[in-house]
């Protein structure tokens, strides 16, 4: 039942929370680990001429996920899977990690691909992106399934779990998945599944639609005149969700696939509403939108410059100041932290970054 996995974690001793679910298995994370992560590139490992391009484009990106599920056609379940063995071992990752989208819970080849992937490759993967995810139950099981996983093929360090937000019940028991174990890494949204299971009307993959607006009202003085519209986003709710969740359980939200990929307008606009609601980064589907990720979530090197000057101007970050006619006070420090350690997070990993910013 959906409510059993919860009622357990009630009376679970906190104590135990952190306790391997497997004798042998390493011990689970206490934080999780923030590394850059504004662009999730998807590959299919069981195409020759995209995996033989992958020397090229790891550099670019700071997560190149394995994809084993939607878009890989039924037939090419298998070759996928040993496609992405293949990479793990004999592709070069340097500092970019590799993550894997598995098949559902619920699908033929889900259980497969976990056991070969942690069997085989367990030590070169980092997260493991668990599709359609429901309820805490789903991450109960992945969690105890790992643990046994990892005790048998010897790993020393813990596979982390990233679930895709895909259903209207996984949006009700987002808070609960969140929490369901230290392997969670993260949550992302994926709009086409949720858009299906809400019987939303809209056939895009994310984005807004030219249907969804708000009408101003009318002249009074013309009250026949045309009157403007402004197109909304049908996902700002489930992403302020989402990032309220994660930031309660000290993990990440992710904005997930743009499908239009020849709208590269719109493709940045719906990635700069994620990261201004607080997601650190987004999927790509093709390589055109790599760029576009890696600028959206990295900070304008105008906003550091401008987050550093409040940081400085506040001093030991108590009372307040006015700083070009603005009202600064330590709730804006606290504000600008985040720009500014998100710049040194990012500019440690990317020199051109680093210049722009000046570190």
């Amino acid at each position: 039942m959906p409510g059993r996995s919860v009622s357990f974690d009630r009376v679970r001793s906190p104590r135990d929370f952190f306790k391997p679910l497997a004798v042998g298995a390493p011990e689970p994370l206490r934080d999780i680990p923030f590394r850059p992560s504004r662009v999730v590139h998807f590959f299919p490992p069981q195409i020759a001429k995209v995996v033989a391009k992958l020397p090229e484009v790891i550099p670019t990106v700071d997560i190149l996920l394995g994809n084993l599920e939607d878009a890989i056609p039924m037939v090419d379940k298998e070759a996928a899977r040993a496609g992405l063995i293949n990479v793990a071992n004999t592709v070069d990752m340097g500092s970019t990690q590799l993550w894997t989208r598995v098949n559902s819970l619920d699908s033929p080849w889900g259980l497969d691909d976990i056991v070969t992937l942690v069997s085989e490759i367990g030590d070169k993967l980092d997260v493991i992106m668990i599709p359609k995810v429901e309820g805490p139950e789903d991450i109960h099981y992945v969690d105890r399934l790992l643990a046994q996983l990892e005790a048998k093929a010897g790993l020393k360090q813990p596979l982390l779990i990233h679930a895709i937000l895909e259903t209207a019940r996984g949006v009700a028991n987002i808070e609960e998945i969140c929490g369901a174990s230290p392997r969670m890494q993260g949550v992302c949204l994926g709009p086409a599944d949720l858009a299906a299971n809400r019987r939303m009307k809209t056939t895009r993959v994310g984005g807004g639609h030219p249907d969804y607006l708000v009408r101003a009202d009318p002249d009074p003085a013309n009250p026949d005149a045309p009157r403007t519209t402004y197109q909304q986003d049908l996902w700002h709710y489930t992403i302020a969700r989402m990032v309220d969740a994660c930031a309660t359980f000290g993990i990440l939200p992710f904005y997930g696939p743009f499908g239009d990929i020849k709208d590269v307008v719109a493709c940045e606009d719906q990635f700069r509403n994620a990261y201004l609601l607080g997601c650190v980064g987004a999927w790509s589907l093709h390589p055109v939108q790599i760029e576009i990720a890696k600028r959206v979530f990295s900070p304008r090197p105008s906003d550091v410059l401008q987050a550093q000057r409040v940081i400085d101007a506040m001093g030991d970050g108590t009372g307040a100041v006015l700083l070009d006619g603005k009202m600064e006070d330590d709730a804006s420090v606290k504000q600008c932290k985040v720009v500014v350690e998100l710049a040194h997070q990012l500019a440690a990993r990317d020199p051109q970054l680093a210049a722009a910013y000046g570190f």
